[in-house]
């Protein structure tokens, strides 16, 4: 795989860890939740596809077909948390909204982001492709992108208030349906 196909793949499945970025930052934007998110994010656009590479040798068919309802299911979920949670931040103290850099939530929120990657790792080993190098790749756009995207969504956030987190739930959930399609 060239360079230039490899970044473009980096950022075409980044676009997931941005939209969650965005989302999240609007939010939850302190240094260590900045750190925390876009190293957890880039951790698994890394891993995943080494995984994926790694199935297409065992699982042929299973991973095609329930990958995508799996991303579904957790963007989804995530997405409309999300909304609902930034219909009560006007009546909550931001103390009291659990943090989703943090614990299952962040484990959840990188699977969810990274699912398209664990595809693409098995379409790379079903080529059989070289696989450490790319996902490198991947993951460190992946954080990259993160970062960028929580500062962005927390910028938005001060200028429009809470209809940035529902637009980032908004995003989960049209990147959930788009799972599926």
């Amino acid at each position: 795989m060239h360079l230039f196909e490899t970044l473009f793949i980096s950022v075409a499945i980044g676009c997931d860890a941005f939209a969650v970025g965005m989302g999240v930052g609007a939010r939850f934007c302190r240094p260590r939740q900045t750190f925390r998110l876009s190293f957890h994010l880039g951790l698994f656009q890394f891993m995943m596809p080494v995984l994926g590479w790694t199935l297409s040798r065992w699982v042929p068919r299973a991973g095609r077909v329930w990958g995508p309802w799996i991303a579904f299911a957790l963007l989804f979920l995530i997405g409309s948390k999300m909304i609902a949670d930034s219909f009560k931040a006007s009546h909550k103290d931001p103390g009291e909204c659990s943090d989703p850099t943090r614990g299952l939530s962040l484990v959840v929120l990188s699977l969810a982001a990274s699912l398209d990657a664990l595809a693409v790792g098995f379409g790379m080993g079903l080529i059989g492709a070289a696989m450490f190098g790319p996902s490198l790749c991947f993951g460190v756009t992946a954080g990259v992108m993160t970062w960028i995207a929580m500062q962005l969504g927390n910028r938005l956030s001060m200028k429009f208030g809470g209809w940035v987190e529902a637009a980032g739930g908004l995003i989960l959930i049209v990147l959930a349906i788009g799972a599926v399609i």
